[in-house]
């Protein structure tokens, strides 16, 4: 079990890994190694998520949630897999507690009597400004 919060756990059997060559530079341990991770955890279907993080977790994830409701997380920066795989199980971890946190709600307020005042002066400042662009031509 991977322990995310408290409330939240994560069992080991709903994460799936696999292994890949990684690109980029690195000489011949591009060609022979397979050392990038491609981490698959499936946010639809994972019974320990509470509803609200999985939302937010959706929304966090972006591109790399797929269609089906999978979050893809890829790590390829280290050479060595073991590494990579600790850095892309960090990752995972790092979103599921950014999903925990519940958003504070914003409260409409009123526009201060300062900002109307600045506001206005602005508008009033353009406003000569265009108005002494379409002026007629002085006598010279």
């Amino acid at each position: 079990m991977i322990r995310i919060d408290a409330r939240i756990s994560i069992d080991e059997r709903e994460i799936e890994e696999s292994f890949v060559r990684s690109s980029g530079p690195g000489g011949q341990n591009v060609n022979k190694l397979s050392t990038a991770v491609q981490l698959r955890f499936d946010v639809a279907r994972s019974p320990n998520l509470p509803e609200d993080v999985r939302a937010r977790l959706s929304k966090l994830a972006g591109r790399r949630l797929t269609n089906e409701g999978v979050l893809v997380i890829v790590a390829e920066s280290h050479r060595s897999q073991l590494t990579n795989r600790q850095d892309a199980l960090a990752k995972l971890v790092d979103l599921i507690r950014r999903a925990t946190v519940v958003p504070k709600p914003r409260k409409a307020t009123k526009p201060t009597l300062g900002s109307k005042l600045r506001r206005l002066d602005g508008k009033t400042r353009r406003s000569t400004v265009k108005k002494l662009r379409g002026g007629k031509p002085g006598l010279d």
